[in-house]
């Protein structure tokens, strides 16, 4: 599955989610981009998008796209605090239909 982080979660997280084709928002040239507009291109590109982003399903109208969005609640975007949910993580993407929003952790 092609996964996008969030800018709000650190690179390194890829490393962990080793069965995944996963790239960064900041690698693919997104930085700064819009909610609204990160979520096109992300649909155009990828099956999933993490994020930390809690107000995102209240910012934007989700469900008519086929993006799987995954959104993380962790104590912080710090890796040693993200690293215990990436079993979750996994486990939700392979479990969610397209355009489904779920959350993971606390």
């Amino acid at each position: 599955m092609r996964v996008l982080l969030d800018e709000n979660l650190p690179r390194a997280l890829a490393a962990h989610l080793g069965e995944h084709d996963v790239r960064t928002v900041q690698a693919e040239g997104w930085a700064g981009t819009k909610n609204g507009e990160l979520l096109q291109r992300a649909e155009s590109h990828f099956d999933a998008l993490l994020t930390m982003d809690r107000g995102l399903p209240h910012q934007q109208k989700l469900g008519v796209s086929g993006l799987r969005i995954v959104i993380i609640r962790a104590q912080s975007n710090r890796l040693i605090h993200l690293t215990p949910l990436v079993d979750a993580i996994e486990q939700t993407l392979a479990a969610m239909p397209p355009g489904e929003l779920r959350e993971v952790g606390d």
